[in-house]
Formats: C-alpha cells, structure tokens, sequence
C-alpha cells in the first residue's frame, strides 16, 4: 500500500493508470506482482533497486502521451496546438 501511495514513483503511477482501467483490487494485485518480481531480481542479482520515476512512461513513449493529452484536451472541449521549443 505504501508503493502505491507514493505519487512520485513508478508504482504509484502503474497503480493509477491500471486502476483506471481494470480496477482497483486488480491493480493491487499487478502492483504486488511487480514487486514481487522486483525483489526477487534484487536478490538474485545482488543490486539496489531502482525506481524508472514517475515520468517513466512519458519519456519511454512520448507520442502516446501527446495523444493522450490531445483526447483529454478534446473530451473538455478545448483545443491543443503543441508548438517545438526553440532554443
């Protein structure tokens, strides 16, 4: 409960984004098994944990998360023009 609480790391925001569409108790679970996953690889590998960040899935896929504003931006019916930043 206390890595999904967390909304700066990655399971916090794994949490959010499966809960949204599976569900709560479901999410949990996914969240657990990712632990579950992460530990043992810590063990086996003698390796600190590293959390990928809150922002892991935007950078990872930055496309996505440009369309994904566009809809939300659409759904409350405003209209998004991104622009490239000139430096």
């Amino acid at each position: 409960m206390v890595a999904i609480r967390n909304k700066d790391s990655y399971l916090g925001v794994f949490f959010r984004r499966l809960s949204a569409r599976r569900g709560g108790k479901r999410a949990l679970v996914a969240v657990m098994h990712k632990l579950a996953i992460a530990i043992w690889h810590v063990l086996y590998n003698h390796q600190p944990y590293r959390d990928l960040g809150a922002d892991h899935f935007t950078r990872r896929d930055p496309e996505r998360a440009m369309r994904r504003m566009l809809k939300e931006a659409n759904s409350l019916g405003l209209t998004i023009r991104f622009e490239p930043i000139q430096v």
